[in-house]
């Protein structure tokens, strides 16, 4: 059984695959409601997709436009064969925000099903949906055939572009290659010390880097099954439990949040779970409690951002402590660098900086945002604040940059209040996050209206929610006179925070 980067050939990822293809072609691979996959027909279908992709694409980058399952696997290995590199696209955006990216990542193809066709004939660019091609036929007739060839890739070489709320405002696409999602892999496997009768649940989207390689490349790599949930709900994942008989589950706090408030579980309902990792967002305490008390199982906080494909730390069950993020990967180096520059000692609060093989090559098209957080030397400034204990536990203490962590989904504020300034009537909008029972943070936006205009809260989300996705529209929009700001003239953030919480406050609401 393959187990990582150093028993990969010289096609890397799709090696991988291709590994699990000779060592237990008949080993469950994938899953979902649809379809179920061994390794056999899976690396069938991928080579089917590559074919596919060779025929009808002629750029270097190719749009996946998929639900979480075998379909998005078997396109995914199918476009990385085909020596193309994979744009998983978040099908929670608006026609508008995606027309951008595949501006952006010269996307002339996109493979897609036909619940996203709505979505995918307002889009700049020719889609193949899945039900459209005899798939079944063409995977016969390559189970039959020999396996295509795998040239030689470099492990530097561009594998995933993942775009990500940029600090300016239109997303930015992270350059993720061959050796930062394997190296990623291997370190999450050894620090997780997985086995080898492990079965993987998948509620994460494949679009977010936390589900593409936690629910994604891990399993193929390790040659391990995985069965996908489309769709996020807690009787479908109960469901799902009852039948796949899972042992490890990945998912975001506001997923087991949710996990908690369903009256499906019983007190066993985790009992056969060894890995219950939770990362995407901040892990409230009270999630964590009301888990252990509930099911006695723990829920493992990790760390990592797309830039870092993704982990950086990780809790596991023989060492985790409460409260913090884990431990380092094995292969990640971490500093902590304090507001003077100078590195944080032991329990000292400094901004995050790591470097490994897991970092990104950088900024897809933006070489000076890229410069901004990449150094020469390799150290990735990652904008969050932290502090580590003398047993090299991590805490996240803060962040440096403004940004809202939405239900798992990075969102960065002047990405909202450049939409909102868009509007007639706006002169100004500023946009913060505020705590939210079931998302984790909202955002709350604050305008302030040209002379002679009017326009209301309603009028205003709405205009909000035909260019930017449902989680990025501003829970609530309040129209002021002015904005609290700095004696430079800055709108003042903290101050803003305040008055939302007074808000909330006011309202006798979990959220505005």
């Amino acid at each position: 059984m393959a187990t990582g980067l150093d028993e990969v050939g010289t096609g890397m990822i799709v090696d991988a695959l291709l590994k699990q293809d000779r060592s237990q072609p008949s080993g469950l691979a994938v899953s979902d409601p649809f379809s179920s996959l061994t390794y056999r027909n899976l690396t069938s279908l991928a080579a089917v997709m590559r074919d596919v992709v060779l025929r009808e694409s002629k750029a270097k980058s190719v749009g996946l436009l998929l639900p979480s399952g075998g379909a998005f696997v078997g396109s995914m290995f199918g476009t990385l064969w085909a020596g193309k590199v994979a744009v998983p696209l978040n099908f929670l955006l608006s026609p508008t925000e995606l027309a951008d990216i595949v501006r952006d990542a010269g996307i002339d193809l996109i493979l897609s099903v036909r619940h996203f066709e709505k979505t995918t004939q307002e889009l700049p660019v020719r889609t193949l949906c899945m039900e459209d091609l005899p798939i079944k036929r063409r995977v016969l007739m390559a189970r039959l055939r020999g396996r295509p060839p795998v040239g030689d890739v470099d492990p530097d070489a561009l594998a995933v572009l993942l775009y990500t709320s940029g600090t300016s405002g239109a997303p930015k696409g992270v350059e993720l290659s061959q050796k930062n999602l394997l190296s990623n892999c291997n370190a999450i496997s050894e620090s997780a010390e997985l086995r080898d009768d492990d079965r993987f649940l998948c509620v994460l989207p494949p679009f977010h880097v936390f589900g593409l390689t936690a629910n994604v490349l891990i399993p193929v790599v390790r040659g391990l099954a995985v069965h996908a949930l489309p769709r996020f709900s807690p009787p479908a994942l109960y469901r799902a439990i009852d039948e796949f008989k899972p042992t490890v589950l990945m998912a975001i706090p506001s997923m087991f949040g949710a996990l908690l408030r369903h009256q499906s579980a019983c007190v066993d309902t985790f009992a056969n779970f060894h890995l219950l990792v939770s990362g995407g967002e901040p892990l409230p305490e009270r999630i964590a409690n009301t888990f252990r008390e509930r099911f006695g199982v723990e829920l493992l906080e990790g760390y990592g951002l797309t830039e870092t494909s993704p982990v950086i730390s990780l809790n596991v069950p023989r060492h985790h402590r409460s409260g913090s993020v884990g431990k380092l990967l094995t292969d990640v180096s971490l500093r902590l660098v304090g507001e003077d520059g100078r590195e944080a000692g032991t329990g000292e609060d400094g901004e995050i900086q790591v470097r490994g093989p897991n970092v990104m090559r950088g900024y897809h098209h933006h070489p000076e945002e890229t410069a901004a957080v990449l150094d020469c030397d390799g150290w990735f400034a990652t904008g969050d604040i932290g502090a580590l204990d003398s047993d090299g536990f991590l805490y996240i203490t803060g962040r440096k940059k403004e940004m809202m962590i939405v239900g798992g989904e990075n969102v960065f504020p002047r990405e909202i209040e450049s939409v909102l300034e868009g509007h007639e009537a706006i002169e100004e909008a500023a946009v913060i996050g505020v705590p939210d029972a079931s998302r984790g943070e909202v955002p709350l936006a604050f305008v302030i209206l040209k002379p002679n205009h009017t326009t209301t809260d309603i009028e205003l989300r709405s205009f909000a929610r035909e260019q930017l996705a449902g989680y990025k529209v501003p829970r609530q929009v309040v129209i002021v006179e002015d904005l609290p700001r700095t004696p430079t003239g800055k709108t003042e953030k903290r101050k803003l925070r305040e008055l939302g919480a007074a808000l909330r406050a006011g309202d006798g609401q979990n959220s505005p």
